[in-house]
């Protein structure tokens, strides 16, 4: 089988298309048949080496955790899925490796694919779209009739954050670069505004204020926040950390699904309601120079990248 990996941590000129060993499914874990694998910025930062606390130097490391796919075989207490199942997931963020001819995930990671995606489509959910939906329901506790700035509203994690809150009931504002406001007034944000604003004509607008840009100070947030409001931050760092841990409304978001947290997104994704643009889908064997190039142009301004095998 082959797969995107790399021996080292650095750019992406590390990366190379090998030949692996898939392991057979141990218990609890799925081996599933990669038909789609999209990228994310996470993928990037991980390769870079910025979570090598986390993901360590043992190498080679494989690349990649969204995918759609057909489960090809399973371990022994596998119940919810079986072979020939259709499926979208994410693999962990050690093991990684979706971007590969087959995968192997926790069943956990996995849930059955709605029919009216394709292959390409439910690829681009996972990640961003839980990480919108625990930032909006579990941290921003957003409910029908309130108010949600999403700071960054035209990224992967943005994007889903608007349609999720607009499926909610509630009404959603945001912000995006001054060039993308009009492709941004498609996804009806009141206001819609760029990243240089004045906070203080929004004061005390908003009951969530959630920042998928990392560009929105903490400052402008808590002026835009309604008293009792939630700010909720996606990019943790430890001073991050710290920050949360004082009174207030600041919080940041570190995902930890479970199962029904990913039926959420799936959900939508079949209502219709849950979508994300695809800047461009290549094979496999053409994706090292794809992801290089990606990275080159700043990544997901025109969308997703996805890869096929």
């Amino acid at each position: 089988m082959k797969r995107i990996q790399y021996h080292e941590y650095g750019g992406p000129e590390v990366l190379r298309l090998e030949e692996f060993q898939p392991a057979r499914p141990g218990r609890g874990e799925v081996l599933v048949r990669v038909r789609a694998a999209a990228l994310n910025p996470m993928d990037i930062g991980i390769r870079q080496g910025r979570m090598k606390m986390v993901t360590g130097r043992r190498f080679p490391r494989a690349l990649g955790h969204d995918f759609a796919g057909v489960v090809e075989a399973v371990g022994d207490g596998v119940t919810l899925v079986r072979p020939g199942d259709e499926v979208i997931g994410a693999a962990g963020i050690k093991a990684a490796g979706a971007f590969a001819e087959v995968v192997l995930v926790k069943e956990k990671s996995v849930v059955r694919k709605p029919g009216n995606l394709s292959w390409e489509e439910a690829a681009t959910l996972p990640t961003p779209a839980i990480t919108a939906y625990l930032a909006l329901a579990k941290k921003g506790r957003l409910q029908a009739g309130q108010s949600v700035f999403v700071a960054g509203a035209l990224g992967a994690v943005g994007r889903s954050a608007v349609q999720l809150a607009t499926m909610t009931g509630a009404s959603v504002g945001g912000s995006c670069r001054d060039t993308a406001v009009p492709e941004a007034r498609d996804l009806g944000l009141a206001p819609l505004v760029g990243f240089d604003f004045d906070p203080s004509r929004y004061a005390r607008r908003f009951d969530v204020v959630l920042d998928t840009s990392g560009r929105l100070p903490l400052t402008s947030a808590k002026a835009m926040v309604k008293p009792g409001g939630r700010i909720v931050d996606i990019r943790p760092t430890p001073a991050k950390f710290v920050r949360a841990a004082l009174p207030g409304p600041y919080q940041v978001l570190v995902a930890n699904p479970d199962r029904a947290d990913v039926e959420q997104i799936v959900r939508a994704a079949e209502q219709g309601v849950l979508r994300l643009p695809i800047a461009d889908v290549v094979p496999l064997d053409h994706a090292v120079p794809a992801l290089a190039e990606y990275e080159r142009r700043t990544g997901s301004k025109g969308g997703k990248l996805v890869i096929t095998s």
